[in-house]
């Protein structure tokens, strides 16, 4: 790092940060419901000098849109928001989802929706996927600010809602900016540098059977029973697909293209055979491989056993080849910031990096804290980890404009 680098990295504010986090992971941002939240990062945006602008989505439009990514959740309003600094024909994106999952029905050691700030972390949900990501981009650009860096270029700070169900929040941000020459994500990745994401489809299947009375049962078809070897040749399915994976970064995962049945709901009574199943699940896509092979290959496989329906999100896979200009400007940043070297690596979960690469915006990932806690109980971010990412995605600024 060169002095004007340090004196912005010096310049991220450990306590300013922990406090904007925790008060975004106070106001509840859960998937088709992240309106008071984005109001509350715009604050945030215009306290820290940018320019901000916040828009209402044309829902209605942009569904019918090419390559809109699906959705899950039920809404009836989307709210856009970006914030800029600098100018130049240059643009750099930093890009960070305020939307979150539900906090489940188990108990949390601290409200889930307290911000408190303990244990040098800050807990609650959104904390680290990926509320903390996106208030360490905006102190990235406030330290950049605050240390009167005259940038040769724009860095626009992208807040998008939607991107756990599709990412329609993303895909309506890439559409109102036009274009950039890059984007960093700062989804929790433990600040190694995402190179290369595999997809994911969920889908819904239907298996069919005949009701009888349970002491009649030889008359009647268990669609329990027609489930099972469905599941079996779904396990099947899994372990073809990660059978000799060729890419390097994705191979080095334990499973790299995972398929999961996440919910079954089957029967009306108990003493009824059951006639009806419903399964709802997940299969990943592989990297290089289209939304309609991943499709092919799951109706291939259970397609005469069940009916089945593709709904919600739909997530492409997408990579940014390690040895492009973005890649490694973040490589280089990540390994800075944290004096050892930062890995390139693969995940194998969906994200808003490949609508970016889609338009033909190079875009690679790299944020604080670790994606297991994501989604789970006592979800949190260490306040280190935080203050780190914002200074990766600040150099990465700096050495991209």
């Amino acid at each position: 790092m060169n002095e004007l680098e340090r004196r912005v990295c010096d310049a991220v504010d450990a306590g300013g940060l922990s406090r904007d986090l925790s008060a975004l992971v106070r106001v509840r941002s859960v998937t088709g419901d992240e309106a008071e939240a984005q109001a509350l990062m715009a604050r945030l945006m215009a306290a820290a000098g940018l320019e901000v602008e916040s828009w209402e989505v044309d829902l209605d439009a942009l569904r019918g849109e090419p390559g809109f990514p699906g959705s899950e959740a039920a809404r009836t309003r989307a709210v856009g928001l970006t914030g800029r600094l600098g100018q130049g024909e240059r643009r750099i994106i930093l890009c960070g989802h305020i939307d979150t999952v539900p906090e489940g029905s188990e108990s949390w050691r601290h409200d889930p929706y307290g911000g408190v700030i303990a244990d040098g972390a800050v807990h609650g949900r959104g904390s680290l996927d990926m509320k903390g990501g996106l208030v360490a981009a905006l102190h990235a650009l406030r330290a950049i600010r605050l240390s009167g860096v005259e940038l040769a270029g724009e860095a626009v700070l992208q807040s998008v809602v939607s991107e756990e169900d599709g990412g329609l929040g993303a895909f309506a941000a890439i559409r109102r900016i036009g274009r950039a020459d890059g984007a960093l994500i700062l989804e929790p990745t433990g600040l190694d540098v995402v190179c290369a994401q595999a997809g994911a489809l969920t889908f819904t299947g239907t298996v069919l059977g005949k009701a009888a009375h349970a002491a009649a049962r030889l008359e009647g078809i268990s669609a329990i029973d027609r489930y099972l070897p469905i599941h079996e040749r779904l396990h099947g399915l899994e372990a073809e697909r990660n059978r000799g994976v060729a890419h390097p970064q994705m191979r080095e995962l334990e499973l790299p293209y995972p398929i999961l049945v996440g919910r079954l709901s089957a029967g009306q009574w108990s003493s009824t055979v059951p006639d009806r199943l419903v399964f709802e699940g997940r299969i990943g896509v592989q990297l290089g491989e289209s939304i309609e092979d991943a499709r092919a290959a799951l109706e291939r496989a259970i397609g005469e056993l069940c009916e089945i329906r593709f709904s919600g999100g739909q997530f492409a896979s997408a990579e940014t080849p390690q040895e492009h200009p973005i890649a490694q400007a973040a490589l280089a940043a990540a390994s800075d910031v944290r004096g050892t070297p930062a890995s390139a690596i693969g995940v194998p979960w969906g994200a808003d990096m490949r609508l970016y690469c889609a338009a033909g915006i190079p875009c690679v990932m790299c944020g604080p804290g670790r994606v297991e806690l994501a989604h789970a109980v006592d979800e949190h971010v260490q306040i280190d980890q935080l203050v780190a990412a914002a200074q990766i995605a600040a150099l990465f600024v700096l050495r991209s404009l």
